[in-house]
């Protein structure tokens, strides 16, 4: 998971998920080029995704032609219970 995490343009995917959950390759793509600047290729991304699914950060959902990604921030919350921070 930290390496998923240690790549910016992952992170920027995982910052677009929260803030839509449930895009598609195309609007993820979208989005990345408008707000962040990247001008990553649709396979590019696909790949960053396909790391971020590895990690348990992303899942996906197919309905019909389109596939949709989702934002799991469960391995997260166990990095957090695991490690809390204390004061």
């Amino acid at each position: 998971m930290f390496k998923a995490l240690a790549d910016a343009t992952r992170r920027a995917i995982l910052d677009e998920l929260t803030e839509r959950n449930g895009q598609t390759l195309f609007e993820i793509c979208s989005r990345l080029s408008m707000k962040h600047g990247l001008s990553s290729s649709r396979q590019a991304i696909s790949q960053h995704l396909d790391v971020l699914e590895a990690a348990g950060l992303v899942t996906t959902e197919r309905d019909g032609r389109y596939k949709f990604h989702h934002l799991d921030t469960a391995p997260l919350k166990e990095i957090v219970e695991r490690w809390p921070i204390r004061d």
